[in-house]
């Protein structure tokens, strides 16, 4: 099953650009990060990046995500990688469960090498659970960056600009690929 991942900075689109695909027919994986936290303000919590367990729920969430897709070919939207890159960007050592699961992802290539980046709008809107302004959603790009070639995967560029181009552009190199 070939497993893409979309990654990139809060705010660049990428939930856009999952609907696209599904409408065209794709199976996709919604992001677990953006889920724990609208579950956990739903709960009434404070910020739940606060709460020790937050990385490891996001993990949690993922791995039964990834193991509960049965197609030929999925794109997630974030991957346990990202997740990675989320603990070192908020200054957290990665937890047991998330070492775990990146050697897991990365040793039983669960993923394709090849990682869809979309680029940043220009500007970070935010929601209840996006709360980043847009100087640190480009740090925060940036360690996504550096976290997946430090971990040997290829990272395609996809520009900021019209949606249709952008899943075109995606659609393309996908079947360039198969």
């Amino acid at each position: 099953m070939p497993a893409h991942i979309l990654t990139g900075t809060p705010g660049a689109g990428k939930t856009a650009v999952l609907r696209l695909l599904e409408a065209h027919g794709h199976v996709v994986v919604e992001e677990a990060a953006t889920d724990v936290i609208a579950l956990d303000i739903a709960l009434g919590h404070g910020d739940p990046r606060l709460d020790s367990t937050f990385i490891d729920d996001i993990v949690t969430l993922q791995r039964q995500r990834q193991s509960s897709v049965r197609a030929e070919t999925v794109f997630f939207d974030r991957s346990p990688v990202c997740t990675l890159a989320l603990s070192r960007y908020l200054g957290l050592a990665p937890s047991p469960l998330l070492a775990q699961e990146v050697d897991r992802v990365l040793a039983g290539g669960v993923y394709e090498s090849t990682v869809f980046l979309i680029r940043n709008l220009g500007f970070v809107r935010a929601t209840p659970a996006r709360r980043i302004s847009f100087a640190d959603a480009l740090v925060f790009e940036q360690v996504h960056e550096q976290t997946y070639r430090e971990l040997g995967f290829h990272l395609v560029e996809v520009p900021a600009g019209p949606l249709t181009g952008r899943v075109a552009q995606i659609e393309r190199a996908i079947k360039r690929n198969n």
